[in-house]
């Protein structure tokens, strides 16, 4: 059976980033159904978005992972999967662990699948909710369009920094832009907060020095790199090397980029 993510009382600082996710980003209406994908860590997020889908009074299901299956995830539970396929709007809010991937991957499987509008706050946090979803997503939607009008007409973007960020990604006017601006459509789902263009570039070469988070269940792991970033350099479109002084993260990052043969190539070039 679904679950319930009320607390006692929703911390009013958390309405105005759910309110967003809910009536701005998602555009949930009254007669769709959404189910919210939660975890025991970001329960109290999950009943901010829970409180709103009730203001618009939509029908919903809410899960939280630790009461259908044993973390980390080897699957994603069916009763989770057989209720996503029921609706039109969809939400994961939950932190990752190491190996999860595969379980997510199934439920974007059937989120596109059945072209869901899908919110993916992957690893949110109440200080995401306070800044990041806040934003003014329409726009942030208008100036993602005028990126995109501008992307596709390229052929080469070379990305500099100060810190030694020196990427170069070879484009062509036939490859497909798409955009996750925080406005979601049924034609692709989206990480909120969202605020990217992206694409799958016919080749990349350079140095790219990760100074803020790696992401996923590193990012908790390892948090900001400022002080000791990891630099990936990259060789036709695959990482050929990995230095940091945190000898940890470097090898922590080359593992996870090593599950299959294809995760070291750069797959997506965004902006």
């Amino acid at each position: 059976m679904p679950d319930r993510a009320y607390l006692n009382s929703i911390d009013p600082e958390l309405v105005p980033g759910a309110r967003n996710a809910i009536k701005v980003c998602l555009r949930l209406k009254q007669e769709e159904r959404i189910t919210i994908i939660t975890d025991t860590v970001t329960h109290e997020i999950a009943a901010a978005l829970q409180t709103e889908v009730e203001h618009v009074g939509s029908e919903y299901s809410l899960f939280v992972l630790e009461h259908h299956a044993r973390r980390p995830l080897k699957y994603m539970p069916e009763i989770i999967l057989d209720d996503l396929a029921r609706s039109q709007v969809s939400i994961f809010a939950a932190q990752t662990q190491p190996g999860e991937l595969g379980a997510r991957t199934e439920m974007t499987s059937v989120v596109n699948h059945h072209r869901i509008r899908h919110g993916h706050m992957v690893n949110i946090n109440r200080q995401i909710m306070l800044e990041g979803m806040r934003a003014d997503f329409l726009k942030v939607d208008e100036l993602s369009q005028r990126l995109v009008k501008r992307a596709r007409k390229a052929e080469r973007i070379t990305c500099k920094t100060p810190h030694g960020t020196e990427f170069e990604a070879e484009l062509s006017p036939e490859l497909r832009w798409l955009k996750t601006s925080g406005i979601i459509t049924r034609d692709k789902w989206g990480n909120l907060p969202g605020g990217e263009i992206f694409t799958a570039p016919i080749n990349t070469n350079g140095l790219f020095v990760v100074d803020g988070v790696v992401g996923d269940y590193l990012c908790e792991r390892f948090g900001d790199l400022e002080s000791n970033p990891l630099t990936i350099e990259v060789e036709n479109n695959r990482i050929r090397s990995l230095r940091s002084e945190n000898k940890e993260l470097r090898d922590e990052f080359r593992a996870y980029t090593s599950t299959d043969e294809n995760s070291d190539r750069v797959g997506e070039f965004a902006g």
